[in-house]
């Protein structure tokens, strides 16, 4: 019996073509609460920027943001993290300061960036984000990094970095957090506190970094609009996100 779905957001909730979430989808959310089946937002986001997007007048029983390195409850408090390791965090700064790579640093109560170029500005224009504000490192901690640049690039930093893992989100788009953190710690996070089976939870996605999230779910389901290798990881795939997909999922498994 499922008691809880972990929800991804952008082009699984969020639909970046009507630049909102789909009637269709909340409506199945209420109807999801209202039967007392939790749901949770997890998302490679920060919960300021969640704020700024059609999600934020919905209602959900917790936030794993960062993919799973920030943990919020219903309330938005904090309750748990996990920051980047100290070592690999050296080289991070180093290239942070050489302004080579473009890097958005996201620590607990915000984000900032070294610098900006055309490539920082249309990957956040193609996902409805915020430009971040330029700024520098003063040794906080940091939950998760930002690197604008190609993805057949990305080879680049997974050489240099021995604690973290990168995933990509969007074709010039990589976050990177620690290798012991991703969305599947998150979830296991949220089911321990509220006393949850792994095998009662479900989660839909449609990206990269949604992969090991819809494995580790009871059922994972994949979005129409994920690519092939998304798709391969889950147990079920539905419609696109602009063709009612979450509610066709919902209705396939009878939870709706």
């Amino acid at each position: 019996m499922i008691k809880v779905i972990f929800f991804d957001v952008d082009g699984t909730l969020l639909s970046h073509k009507l630049k909102d979430v789909p009637k269709s989808t909340r409506k199945s959310l209420r109807k999801l609460r209202k039967d007392g089946i939790k749901i949770v937002i997890a998302t490679g986001r920060h919960i300021s920027e969640l704020l700024e997007l059609p999600v934020s007048n919905m209602n959900f029983d917790g936030y794993l943001t960062l993919n799973g390195q920030l943990m919020l409850d219903e309330t938005l408090h904090a309750y748990s993290g996990t920051p980047i390791d100290a070592g690999d965090m050296e080289v991070l700064v180093r290239i942070f300061k050489s302004k080579h790579i473009p890097f958005k640093f996201i620590d607990e109560d915000g984000m900032y960036i070294n610098y900006l170029d055309r490539t920082v500005l249309n990957t956040q224009m193609s996902t409805e984000g915020d430009i971040p504000e330029i700024g520098n490192y003063h040794g906080e901690k940091i939950y998760q990094i930002v690197a604008f640049l190609p993805g057949n690039q990305r080879q680049l930093l997974e050489d240099v970095l021995d604690e973290c893992k990168l995933t990509s989100w969007n074709e010039t788009g990589i976050d990177i957090i620690p290798k012991q953190g991703g969305k599947s710690v998150g979830m296991q996070s949220y089911l321990d506190k509220n006393g949850f089976d792994r095998s009662e939870c479900m989660a839909f996605g449609d990206g990269e970094n949604d992969i090991e999230m819809l494995q580790y779910a009871g059922i994972g389901v994949a979005m129409g609009n994920a690519n092939d290798k998304v798709k391969a990881s889950a147990d079920y795939v539905t419609d696109s996100v602009d063709d009612d997909g979450v509610e066709h999922a919902l209705e396939h498994f009878e939870l709706i």
